[in-house]
């Protein structure tokens, strides 16, 4: 393992602040209807809660873990389910709550599959947005910041498993040795 820093790159008070906006955004999106959320495992989890508890909106909540990654460092397009929905999707409003899109590939498969399955619509909630990276078309519907090509973490967001609890999102600076 190399040695490394972690350098600010948004302050907890931003993310709390943005995440009231987007909760904002949501809730006048779908005023007097339900809505579920789907977290994907296991970045999601942190901004998904407070997320949640900003909403005024009646939401459900479930969770998806996913996988195109497998054993290797790449990913291989292939997307695999590891553990499916517990909610019937069918007739609802979804949204899909994302720590980060960077390339897009894995999300892109995950609203097909559930596309599938017959919701009333399908929207995309993400905290970081990486558009420099996509290499797949993908309407992202609230979108929190946009951050340059780093490699980050924080509020969910992990290197190694390490570093999820951080309150704020974090460039990871490797160093000299």
């Amino acid at each position: 393992m190399f040695k490394y820093s972690i350098d600010t790159l948004i302050s907890e008070k931003k993310i709390h602040e943005k995440v009231k906006g987007l909760a904002r955004e949501i809730d006048g999106d779908f005023e007097g209807e339900e809505i579920l959320l789907i977290g994907l495992l296991r970045g999601s989890v942190i901004f998904l809660s407070d997320l949640a508890r900003e909403l005024k909106t009646e939401a459900t909540i479930d969770f998806m873990v996913v996988s195109s990654y497998g054993n290797k460092m790449e990913s291989s397009r292939d997307v695999k389910i590891l553990k499916d929905l517990e909610e019937d999707i069918k007739g609802r409003n979804v949204i899909i709550v994302e720590d980060i899109i960077d390339t897009g590939n894995t999300l892109q498969k995950v609203q097909q599959i559930l596309q599938t399955r017959e919701p009333k619509n399908i929207k995309i909630c993400t905290l970081l947005d990486k558009p420099e990276r996509r290499e797949v078309e993908i309407s992202v519907d609230y979108t929190g910041f946009q951050i340059p090509d780093e490699f980050v973490v924080g509020y969910g967001i992990d290197f190694a498993q390490k570093h999820r609890t951080l309150p704020y999102i974090g460039i990871v600076k490797k160093e000299e040795e």
